[in-house]
């Protein structure tokens, strides 16, 4: 009997692909079929997403499926970041270009929402973590600054489901990626409408919220005609790719909160899977996030600023000539002294800099932090902080659930930096289990398989990526020097 193939449309921050699961029933093998370029694009001084270049590659790569495995494929899903979304009209035409969640359009907007519905309030409800990117403020900002597309939206959508609809018609909001607007109600976990309408938000256009898992319907004919598929199911999988990312976390605990995850890439996403959202004053002063997962569990998590700060420093290195890959950046800040220079990755002025190594060396000028001079003391820097950053936000989603982590698992293209993997270990004193780097698609391919009835239940996800996956362990070392070392990053950090 032949594989059966699950087809995963995985759309990150800097490049997307078309991804095949073949699964035999006990293991899964992953075959990357189509890999495009991604980004922001600069229009008349705002940041935008190119979406219909991005639906023109999906479908190439569905084309390359389909010659690749023909009438072997089952379904197709979506997973994207989170945050983002489009505005149709009532003929099903795109409102305007959608924006990039790092355009400027929403500083200072949060503050405006605070005016209207206060801080504590929007937290009791929601229970996410304040991001001036959060689809909240971003609504609030279109609102303010261009009301007419709200007032003619017919249906809201996240950007996967924005792919989705292209795939099959569907107008529906999948549940984790519903949880990251901040207008979505922690408890009830439907629209939270009141507090929508205390913003004069037309609520009308919110479509119903669907499960991960949830059979969306058939590839539309056209789509078909274009790439030579059948009609093959169209699933949502947990459509956020931090959420089929922690779906496909090998642990052997689920249904426990003593072992945390990092979703390690642009953004680091640290956290715990809990079964009920907390939205405790507590809960609120971390300013901790409680995002979706499947099987109705929320992720109680935080979002850090991640390999954002090397690949921007990167960046700015190649400005100056000096052409660095991450293999010779890490050996770089292997060699360099520890704990010279610490920063606060979760800085504002981290968030969308002209330029990441002015902004770090700013930031060390302003705490009183020695200010690195080298390419391997800024990602030293860098990766140091990040680390301390982890073991902040791990004590205080320890202090929420009150039980201690015994192990983190990093998944995600991070988890292949083998110098953060051991930082981690050894700022937060326990050990570290990396992989699989591929661990969003592999959620979304094997979410797809439990929809299909191949597969149980999330345990048995789990066991079948562990079953799938070269992990490697990390025990800690050098502890009391990263006490020390924190200590002394609390006190800017604390501010």
């Amino acid at each position: 009997m032949s594989d059966q193939v699950f087809l995963a449309i995985d759309l990150g921050a800097e490049s997307g692909r078309v991804i095949g699961g073949l699964f035999d029933g006990k293991r899964v093998q992953l075959e990357e079929v189509h890999r495009f370029p991604n980004g922001p694009v600069n229009v008349a001084g705002t940041r935008r997403w190119h979406l219909i270049g991005l639906w023109k590659e999906i479908q190439d790569g569905l084309r390359k499926a389909h010659q690749k495995y023909e009438d072997r494929i089952v379904s197709v899903g979506v997973d994207t970041w989170g945050v983002d979304y489009v505005l149709l009209s009532g003929k099903g035409e795109m409102l305007g270009l959608p924006y990039n969640y790092r355009d400027s359009r929403t500083d200072g907007v949060m503050e405006h929402a605070f005016s209207v519905v206060p801080r504590k309030e929007i937290y009791a409800t929601t229970g996410l973590q304040f991001m001036p990117i959060n689809s909240l403020y971003q609504v609030l900002s279109m609102q303010l600054k261009d009301p007419e597309f709200l007032a003619i939206a017919d249906k809201f959508l996240m950007i996967p489901d924005f792919f989705h609809w292209l795939l099959c018609g569907s107008k529906v909001v999948e549940f984790t990626n519903a949880t990251t607007t901040q207008f979505l109600d922690a408890r009830k976990r439907t629209w939270a409408t009141d507090m929508l309408r205390k913003f004069g938000v037309p609520t009308s256009m919110l479509p119903d919220v669907v499960d991960p898992g949830t059979n969306l319907g058939k590839l539309r004919s056209d789509v078909c005609h274009a790439t030579g598929l059948g009609r093959i199911d169209v699933v949502a999988p947990a459509t956020h790719d931090t959420g089929s990312a922690v779906a496909a976390v090998p642990t052997d605990h689920t249904g426990k909160a003593n072992w945390a995850y990092i979703s390690s890439g642009t953004w680091s996403l640290i956290g715990v899977e809990i079964q009920q959202a907390i939205v405790t004053e507590e809960a609120l002063r971390q300013n901790v996030t409680n995002e979706g997962g499947i099987d109705g569990t929320y992720r109680l998590l935080k979002n850090v600023m991640g390999l954002w700060l090397v690949q921007e420093c990167r960046r700015s290195f190649e400005k100056t000539g000096n052409d660095f890959d991450y293999t010779q950046l890490t050996h770089l800040a292997t060699q360099a002294e520890p704990f010279r220079s610490l920063v606060h990755p979760n800085d504002d002025s981290f968030l969308s800099p002209e330029d990441m190594v002015t902004a770090i060396r700013d930031f060390c000028q302003k705490v009183g932090e020695p200010i690195p001079d080298t390419e391997g003391q800024l990602v030293r820097c860098a990766l140091e902080s990040l680390a301390m950053k982890y073991r902040d936000v791990l004590r205080g989603i320890e202090k929420l659930t009150g039980e201690k982590v015994e192990v983190i698992h990093i998944v995600g293209g991070g988890c292949q930096n083998a110098l953060l993997n051991q930082f981690t270990a050894d700022a937060c004193g326990v050990p570290v289990v990396a992989g699989p780097i591929e661990a969003t698609a592999l959620g979304n391919v094997l979410i797809q398989a439990r929809a299909a009835g191949a597969i149980g239940s999330l345990a048995e996800i789990r066991s079948i990526v562990k079953a799938s996956s070269d992990l490697e362990t990390f025990e800690p070392q050098n502890t009391k020097a990263w006490d020390t070392a924190y200590q002394r990053y609390q006190k800017f950090a604390q501010r």
